[in-house]
């Protein structure tokens, strides 16, 4: 769970420094850099799974392209900065698999990472990737401390003891010292009982340090990898949501969508068994009518939800019936329906954890039925209320809009405006964005954090009174009785 994230230098993300709870909507304009926040959640979880240019590149371009890595860095006019910056602060599970299948046990769940990149500049190593690590730090945050970090409201009798536990002595499990071809990054040993640490030259570095992790020498180390592999964009493209499933396909539901009909049939089929080993404890009836349960908020006319597995084709076909008993295949349900369908599915699966990033989730939906939709992402969430465990994973969603719609209809505390600003770094002045929260909320609790104003929001909230009509035809917003009943007029 990402609880904090501090950018400087990557794209137009100028001395970020964002707070999120389990769930944040992110509003603002086209082309202000919302998305560039959620590029930066994915650089990191890129990161942490493969080398420094191949995470570089898959970072998204326009028009498909392929990512220059010059691109990343934040730019004023023709000149771009030096160094990138990312600090996050998460809460990890308490235990996560290896690359060998054995199992790695956090010593302390509460951690800070910290990465800097430069552009390379020692010829000698151009051979390298055109990036360096300059700094890359994991370090523990003290279980007496954990309260001044989680700033969003929360049981601490039973939430924040079940999520943030351990103890540690020594500060660093990563470490870095030294500078330039000296520069060195020192792995600690769990252990913290005083022995050497291993050694690693910066500057000969094609990947991080962290990306490296085992559960042998470094088991919370590879704990906050799998964490950051975790962060997820999910972009649910309706033709890969529309596919039958083969009996032998993934039983998770990937990132695009794939494999719906698969996860589904997988936790209907699992029944009821002990927690913690991958089933809903549900029985096939209790899965299926809680899915069509939560359709029907979405499409009234909805009555049954299954999987149907045909044994000689050996294939799986997610299938929606209407009140009258007719079946309709998934290739015939709607973009919104489909969408709607895969995240019911998602928060039906225990599996399923880390952060979960959505664009414009309002997409496909009628404007009536958006309050189903924010019910449905603010229910996949870890419940604060409640001990983390089987029942309740370490899981979190931030999406993106511009709807006034969606952002009228989403808890105050939960909101970040996004618009851009000008900003500093170095002397020089930038084109950066810069994220507001709104007055009151447990965001604002903290000093000097930048809070939007009443107008700012009101102007957002009415977009069809910001200017009169060019033309002299009569809006449907200028007629009388509607501007009788229009909401939040000033």
């Amino acid at each position: 769970m990402l609880t904090r994230l501090k950018v400087s230098g990557f794209k137009n993300l100028i001395g970020v420094d964002v707070r999120f709870g389990p769930f944040t909507c992110i509003a603002g304009v086209n082309g202000v850099g919302k998305s560039n926040l959620f590029d930066a959640i994915q650089f990191l979880s890129a990161l942490a799974e493969g080398s420094l240019t191949g995470a570089a590149q898959s970072v998204r371009a326009e028009e498909g392209r392929v990512t220059e890595v010059g691109s990343l860095f934040g730019r004023v006019k023709d000149e771009s900065v030096e160094e990138m910056s990312f600090e996050a602060e998460m809460i990890v599970p308490q235990e996560a698999i290896d690359d060998f299948g054995q199992t790695a046990r956090a010593s302390i769940t509460f951690l800070r990472y910290s990465l800097a990149l430069a552009k390379r500049k020692d010829e000698a190593y151009s051979h390298l990737g055109p990036l360096e690590i300059i700094r890359e730090e994991l370090r523990h945050i003290n279980l007496g401390e954990a309260y001044k970090h989680l700033l969003f409201p929360h049981r601490a009798s039973s939430w924040r003891k079940s999520a943030v536990v351990g103890s540690r002595r020594t500060p660093y499990f990563i470490s870095t010292e030294g500078e330039g071809r000296n520069r060195v990054i020192h792995i600690h040993q769990d252990s913290g009982g005083g022995g050497m640490p291993r050694s690693l030259p910066a500057a000969t570095l094609p990947r991080t340090v962290i990306n490296a992790a085992n559960s042998a020498e470094t088991p919370t180390a590879l704990v906050a990898r799998r964490e950051m592999q975790s962060w997820r964009l999910l972009q649910l493209e309706p033709s890969r949501l529309r596919e039958p499933d083969d009996f032998r396909a993934p039983t998770g539901l990937g990132p695009n969508g794939a494999h719906l009909a698969a996860t589904l049939f997988h936790l209907a089929s699992s029944g009821p068994r002990a927690q913690g080993n991958g089933s809903s404890g549900l029985t096939r009836e209790q899965v299926y009518g809680q899915v069509a349960a939560r359709l029907a908020e979405l499409i009234e006319d909805v009555r049954d939800v299954w999987v149907d597995a045909d044994e000689k084709r050996e294939l799986l076909t997610l299938m929606v019936s209407a009140r009258d008993g007719t079946p309709h295949a998934a290739r015939a349900l709607s973009d919104g329906t489909l969408r709607f369908l895969a995240l019911t599915v998602l928060e039906l699966d225990p599996r399923a954890q880390g952060l979960l990033c959505l664009e414009e989730p309002e997409n496909g939906i009628h404007p009536e039925r958006i309050p189903a939709m924010l019910r449905l992402l603010q229910d996949i969430p870890t419940d604060l209320e409640e001990k983390v465990g089987p029942d309740n994973p370490l899981r979190q969603v931030i999406i993106n809009t511009h709807s006034p719609a969606v952002v009228a209809q989403v808890p105050d505390d939960s909101l970040l405006m996004a618009d851009l600003n000008e900003v500093m770094l170095d002397g020089k002045r930038f084109q950066g964005v810069v994220f507001h929260c709104l007055p009151e909320t447990w965001r604002a609790q903290e000093e000097g954090v930048r809070t939007a104003a009443r107008g700012e929001l009101l102007s957002y909230l009415n977009p069809f009174l910001r200017e009169a009509s060019p033309e002299r035809r009569r809006r449907v917003v200028d007629r009388e009785d509607i501007q009788q009943i229009l909401p939040f007029i000033a």
